[in-house]
């Protein structure tokens, strides 16, 4: 157990580490090395889950056939939803992000990570107990340096397909993982303030 002041400089630093976190749609080519995806994905299955159901799978793609056909997938999903799905509400708040139907990251990403809910045995809370898991994904991928972004097309069942996993695997996101390209750019948002997001009573 650490002490009040080394416990309160780990929370600082691990706060101030992912204050640095950003979402990356721009990748560069250079090599992962996967222990480091494996590492979190083995974080991410520490996450807490209905009566420990643990009801996730991690499928970790870097071959580039099946990267194509996941960003083709996801492409003819998204080109619906930003012509015809989406609500004008939603195509504002997105404007300013600068997102569009257009996913190069899913191929220029070294590895993509799809997340599925596993629904065999029947799993307590499962978008809950899995939106838990990718949270750690996230943070783990990012202590290691690791830039990444959650897609989530909808409908995503092509992904099963593509993948070779069964009905009882319902997919839950796709992750682009690598390095930031050194181009990048990310669009210039805020977060709220602790103030405004935290209550007390």
């Amino acid at each position: 157990m650490l002490d009040p002041a080394a416990a309160r400089r780990t929370s600082a630093a691990f706060l101030e580490t992912m204050r640095t976190r950003r979402t990356i749609r721009h990748f560069s080519d250079e090599p992962v090395d996967l222990q480091l995806v494996r590492d979190a994905v083995a974080t991410a299955g520490t996450a807490p889950s209905g009566a420990n159901r643990q009801p996730w799978r991690f499928v970790a793609v870097t071959d580039p056939a099946r990267k194509r056909a996941i960003r083709e997938g996801a492409e003819d999903e998204e080109r619906a939803f930003y012509a015809s799905r989406a609500s004008e509400e939603w195509l504002d708040a997105l404007a300013p992000l600068g997102t569009t139907w257009e996913k190069p990251h899913l191929e220029q990403a070294p590895v993509v990570l799809v997340v599925f809910e596993v629904h065999d045995p029947k799993p307590f809370y499962a978008k809950e107990s899995v939106g838990m898991a990718v949270g750690l994904l996230v943070a783990s991928l990012h202590q290691a340096g690791l830039a990444t972004l959650t897609h989530t097309p909808s409908p995503m069942r092509f992904l099963n397909a593509i993948l070779d996993r069964p009905r009882t695997e319902r997919p839950f996101a796709v992750l682009p993982v690598g390095y930031a390209a050194p181009d990048a750019t990310v669009p210039d948002i805020g977060r709220k303030p602790l103030d405004e997001i935290l209550v007390w009573r």
